[in-house]
């Protein structure tokens, strides 16, 4: 099927890098919220997650229900929270905490994650941050996906880059998720966990290979995988996801 337009990309810049150069011409405001408020919905949660892409350590997933007047935020260049430094982060996540009528954060370890998939283990956690929400939204607005949820929802993509609410959980469950790091860190220092955070760099890649890997890390995750491949037997005789019909068994 062919596509209805494309934007080039300049000669030489990888698509990710020309992903992060898009990303950063989208304006994150509170327009989608003002839609939902326009329908009657007054108590609007965003929720993201962060952690997805990680070898080691949880998925960590924030809701945030906003007031109606975010224009400090806004003005603090609230976006998404890879688009910010460390220190934008955190002082943008002091002034979510100190507006909002609530949030929540949830953790998914690497153990379910290796269980149910990182993708139903980040739902998990969106779903787990929602319930712990005082007052219960009336809606939802994710990240490019839904969850198991009798709440209403709306799925926007580039969510974090175009919603203040998204963003501010974005921000909260980045800065919780960079100091669980930081403090791991410290029990595992051989893997440079507080430079980059559990994702597969070449560094923490060469960790792997040197030092094998934690309890924390992810056996699902091929870079893992590829050391123990037992492991990953191990874990799909867990979950239930290897099994043989009567024949083969029979055959064996």
């Amino acid at each position: 099927m062919p596509t209805l337009f494309r934007i080039p990309r300049p000669h030489g810049v990888t698509p990710a890098t020309a992903k992060q150069q898009m990303l950063k011409q989208l304006v994150c405001s509170n327009a989608p919220e003002q839609a939902l408020r326009y329908h009657g919905y007054t108590l609007i949660a965003g929720v993201d997650e962060v952690g997805r892409g990680a070898l080691f350590g949880p998925v960590v997933a924030a809701a945030v229900i906003l007031p109606e007047k975010v224009g400090v935020l806004a003005r603090m260049g609230l976006t998404d929270s890879k688009q910010l430094d460390r220190a934008q982060r955190e002082k943008l996540d002091r002034k979510v905490r100190s507006l909002a009528l609530a949030y929540a954060i949830a953790e998914v370890d690497a153990e379910t994650i290796d269980r149910i998939n990182i993708y139903q283990a980040s739902r998990l956690a969106m779903r787990l941050a929602v319930e712990q929400l005082t007052p219960a939204p009336d809606h939802l607005i994710l990240d490019a996906m839904l969850i198991d949820h009798p709440c209403a929802q709306t799925k926007l993509y580039y969510g974090d880059a175009l919603c203040l609410s998204i963003a501010a959980a974005s921000v909260i469950a980045k800065v919780h998720r960079d100091a669980m790091m930081r403090e791991y860190d410290a029990l595992h220092p051989e893997y440079g966990l507080a430079a980059h955070k559990g994702y597969a760099t070449p560094e923490h890649r060469r960790a792997l290979t040197q030092h094998g890997p934690t309890a924390l890390h992810r056996r699902s995750f091929a870079p893992v995988a590829a050391l123990d491949p037992e492991a990953v037997l191990d874990t799909k005789l867990e979950s239930g996801d290897l099994f043989f019909d009567d024949l083969e068994l029979t055959a064996i």
